[in-house]
């Protein structure tokens, strides 16, 4: 729920309309209590202190439900990723499964074709995914973990 209401904020608050909305109240404030309406009494003289607290507290907030936005966001990034590498991976393992086919095929009709190891060997995944862990650097100790690569 909280997630969803973040992502409403985010939306409506990247818009032209919200910063134009914004210009005009505080225009509108700023008139109205630097007393250049006479017919409206100023509630909120100069220096304008419950207006910098009701600013002060929109931005606390607003940052706050950007924040878990971007959370949000990350988390989605995260799982495409992921989605990405076990793609990869089957990928990668049909198109090793073609190139034997197609040397089979190959020695079958007696053609003399070079032989390359490295493209019909099957990939170790595991020695491939500890290499790769090895590499990166550690997560941050609140990132949640991601669930092993997809394997047939």
């Amino acid at each position: 729920m909280t997630e969803r209401i973040a992502g409403v904020v985010t939306r409506a608050a990247g818009t032209a309309t919200f910063a134009i909305v914004h210009v005009i109240w505080f225009a509108g404030w700023i008139v109205i209590n630097g007393g250049f309406a006479s017919q409206v009494k100023p509630f909120d003289p100069f220096p304008f202190s419950l207006l910098t607290m009701i600013v002060s507290l929109e931005a606390i907030l607003l940052s706050i439900w950007i924040l878990i936005s971007q959370n949000q966001m990350s988390r989605q990034a995260e799982r495409r990723e992921h989605l990405d590498l076990q793609i990869n991976l089957l990928a990668e393992q049909e198109s090793t499964s073609t190139l034997r086919v197609v040397n089979r095929i190959a020695e079958h009709l007696g053609l003399d074709v070079p032989r390359e190891e490295a493209l019909t060997t099957e990939t170790n995944i595991e020695r491939l995914a500890s290499a790769v862990e090895e590499t990166l650097p550690e997560p941050p100790a609140n990132s949640s973990a991601l669930p092993p690569p997809f394997n047939s």
